[in-house]
């Protein structure tokens, strides 16, 4: 088989594209991707300022490109509901969100609104945007919502009866939790997609393992003794690039082969050339997937489908 390639990107001109935690990373890479692309790009940041330090290395690389960053926390509601609004004003459609951003295995702090933060960053504020910006999405032609977990949905599993951690608290737990949550989203949205009669489609995309800044900083602030010695050479051996990474993230934005709730990886689970692969065993089962939906609108005040 062929490996798809950056060469197999079409033409993105006229296409709107909204990468969350753009400023660095893969979704860095994979907005540089589509600016080079021609395709209209929104950097939806939480540093505002890192994100315009974004835009101007992706227009020293692409003079031409159109890149708008945006301000958005997606660890608090009334800021997502801000982007949203700030949205609606500026742009009429959207072909491509790419729910992108999030933390890795921090310690137990909380949201704005009292959720564990992993879960609420990942999960719960990519759910609230992406149901607040549905009208624009499904109102244009073809488009996407590509939300991106990682190889920690296989090995997640939900606790809807402890689901932001208060009476008992792992971060890694918690972590794959929130990847196989993102998984579960992704499945259930292209149900209700298929239901509704739109022709948008949703699916989620395991980029695989490369080294960035969300890796370091997890190393850094919240590693043991016995991670930082081991992570780095783990890293070395079985990562791949930053850019290679986000190529598995533009396959599923692009790649005219991708199925409604299905889900894109890397040829070997944590690196190589994307194509589509095989769920999450617990992503399978509809009625958790059902169930995180209702609890996510309850918990986010966001209903939609």
């Amino acid at each position: 088989m062929q490996n798809w390639t950056v060469s197999d990107i079409p033409d993105q001109t006229g296409r709107f594209a909204l990468v969350t935690g753009a400023n660095s990373g893969l979704g860095y890479e994979t907005s540089r991707t589509l600016a080079a692309k021609g395709a209209c790009v929104i950097l939806a940041c939480r540093d505002l300022a890192k994100g315009e330090q974004a835009c101007r290395q992706i227009l020293a690389e692409s003079p031409d490109a159109e890149i708008h960053p945006m301000q958005l926390d997606l660890a608090s509601l009334g800021s997502v509901r801000h982007f949203a609004e700030a949205f609606h004003k500026r742009f009429d459609r959207l072909d491509l969100l790419i729910n992108n951003g999030g933390v890795m295995a921090v310690p137990r702090p909380e949201t704005e609104d009292g959720f564990e933060m992993q879960i609420g960053v990942n999960h719960l504020g990519h759910f609230a945007l992406t149901g607040l910006l549905l009208d624009r999405i499904t109102g244009t032609p073809k488009s996407r919502v590509v939300t991106v977990t990682s190889f920690g949905a296989y090995f997640g599993w939900m606790n809807f009866e402890d689901l932001h951690g208060v009476r008992s608290y792992m971060r890694y737990l918690a972590y794959d939790q929130s990847k196989l949550a993102n998984v579960l989203f992704a499945c259930e949205l292209g149900r209700r997609l298929d239901a509704s009669g739109a022709d948008t489609l949703s699916l989620s995309v395991n980029p695989g393992l490369a080294e960035t800044n969300l890796q370091r900083t997890t190393i850094r602030s919240s590693g043991s003794a016995v991670e930082r010695m081991i992570y780095p050479p783990l890293l070395n051996l079985f990562s791949h690039t930053p850019a290679d990474a986000s190529l598995v993230q533009l396959y599923a934005a692009v790649a005219p082969s991708v199925k409604q709730g299905g889900i894109a990886g890397p040829r070997f689970f944590v690196r190589g050339s994307p194509l589509m692969v095989r769920l999450p065993f617990q992503a399978r089962n509809a009625e958790a997937s059902r169930r995180l939906w209702e609890a996510s609108e309850q918990q986010t005040g966001v209903h939609y489908l």
